[in-house]
């Protein structure tokens, strides 16, 4: 099983490797860079040189090139005489340009009447091979003591320490390193949390311009939720403050100064309301455990009464929920509850009542329930014509007996291989439910990415739903081999 498990996880990273290579290069290379910026409203009231200066810096961000002002251009040439490098047309500052070009770099000059007209810029568009080095180079940051250079702070204390956080909680704490905190535990899930490594995929753009894409997804929304909490100084005092996420910051302001200790004053703020990746969670897992409580019963009595009413009225429901179209269902079951004083837009009412999620998770489970009720009826219907039954039926158990100890374990195996699916892409969302009740939750995110030409969303999303897709069948087939003992993932000698 080791050997199995081992071999998977890294077919499974290949994998995901394999799919996110394909998008960024199809991303970066297919796209027309002009698209990037239609939804830039920064852009669009730039003229001139500025225009042209802010385009360039912007693609450099995003990844797309390699670009040079005339001073950066100097600085890179170690030029000797500055001010004689950045006058056009000197001679250090041809002797510079011309090994730029050599370089393979486009050499630039700003043709447009302002202060900038007459300076010379490089630029030089990665290759694909390139755009993968430094898509992965960047994609895993390790966080270590020796990570901040303060010239302000030169005598820094470098190293790792066990301590207390501000809840009195073991922490593992840097001093440093980017952040203060490198483990800590906390209520919230997974309860164990890191700061030591981290997965970067670049900024967001245009939309949350300069929020780097994973703080888009995982930061909370609404309005800051202010609580009581004692800083390092002794202060004690409600602010939003996440302790937990302070990382080092070089100029401290008497606010700062006030609170904390040291320079770890740079740190994130409590919202009132969850983040996009849980409030999709929320809703996915609340409608998928609703779809089991009422589908697996309902299947389990088909199957036993196969041909009687309930049975009959079962296929009926399944035949229904199967051929109305999913938008038509969700207006429909909307204007319901909206007659019976449901919101029809979650944002009516909010986060903090229960009536926002009351149609939307019904609307969901009913789109889970045709599959999982027709499997589970089929599974257990076919597992019933088995000898095992039969010979159960000769020594004399009940049938309620055989069912619920025989026929149910076994047409159970082919569900619980698709739990771990269910429960783990339910972060994904649902894209037209939250669209139609305005839920800002993950499923809109995706489409939305891609309408705007946000390619580091577009990349981030695809690498987290792989992941999580990969990682789902995974545990799927690990879960069938509790389930039925009988199962096995080890490839036998004789089937190789």
């Amino acid at each position: 099983m080791k050997k199995y498990i081992w071999t998977r996880l890294l077919k499974s990273i290949i994998s995901i490797l394999i799919v996110v290579s394909i998008v960024v290069i199809m991303l970066y290379t297919l796209i027309p860079v002009s698209k990037i910026f239609e939804n830039d409203p920064a852009r669009q009231k730039l003229k001139t040189n500025y225009k042209t200066v802010y385009t360039y810096s912007r693609l450099e961000d995003l990844g797309y090139l390699d670009y040079y002002t005339i001073g950066e251009m100097c600085l890179a040439k170690d030029s000797q005489d500055i001010n004689a490098c950045i006058t056009a047309g000197s001679d250090e500052n041809i002797r510079v340009l011309n090994e730029f070009e050599a370089d393979g770099f486009t050499v630039e000059k700003l043709q447009q009447f302002d202060e900038m007209q007459g300076n010379s810029i490089a630029y030089r568009y990665y290759g694909v091979l390139e755009l993968l080095g430094n898509f992965y180079k960047k994609l895993i940051v390790i966080d270590h003591p020796f990570k901040i250079h303060d010239p302000k702070n030169p005598d820094m204390e470098r190293g790792y320490s066990i301590g207390l956080d501000h809840n009195n909680v073991p922490a593992i704490k840097c001093s440093g390193c980017e952040y203060k905190y490198q483990l800590y535990f906390n209520t919230s899930f997974p309860f164990i949390h890191t700061n030591a490594l981290k997965l970067n995929f670049g900024i967001s753009y245009p939309t949350n311009a300069g929020v780097p894409t994973m703080d888009v997804i995982s930061t909370g929304q609404g309005t800051m939720d202010s609580f009581e909490q004692t800083f390092p100084t002794g202060e004690v005092l409600k602010s939003p403050i996440l302790q937990h996420t302070c990382k080092y910051k070089y100029e401290t302001d008497h606010l700062d100064q006030k609170r904390f200790d040291d320079n770890y004053a740079n740190c994130a703020l409590k919202y009132d309301s969850p983040s996009m990746i849980q409030t999709s969670y929320i809703f996915g897992i609340s409608s998928l455990i609703l779809a089991y409580l009422i589908s697996l019963p309902y299947a389990i009595a088909m199957a036993r009464n196969k041909g009687k009413f309930v049975d009959k009225s079962g296929i009926v429901l399944i035949n229904i929920l199967i051929a109305v179209p999913s938008l038509a269902l969700i207006f429909f079951v909307k204007y319901i509850g909206f007659a019976f004083g449901m919101p029809d837009k979650f944002p009516q009412l909010g986060f903090t009542n229960i009536k926002s999620y009351i149609l939307p998770i019904i609307i969901l489970a009913l789109l889970t329930m045709p599959s999982l009720m027709m499997w589970v009826r089929r599974y257990m219907v076919d597992q019933s014509n088995a000898d095992y039954v039969k010979f159960a039926k000769a020594k004399g158990l009940s049938k309620k007996e055989i069912s619920r100890n025989h026929i149910l374990k076994n047409a159970i195996i082919p569900i619980v291989n698709g739990l771990p699916s269910s429960i783990i892409l339910a972060i994904s969302g649902a894209v037209i439910t939250e669209s139609v009740f305005s839920i800002p939750g993950m499923g809109k995110m995706l489409p939305d990415a891609i309408k705007s030409t946000n390619n580091n969303m577009v990349i981030t999303l695809t690498f987290i739903f792989t992941s999580l897709s990969i990682l789902s069948v995974f545990l799927g087939d690990l879960l069938m081999t509790f389930v039925d003992p009988r199962i096995s993932l080890n490839v036998k000698e004789g089937d190789k």
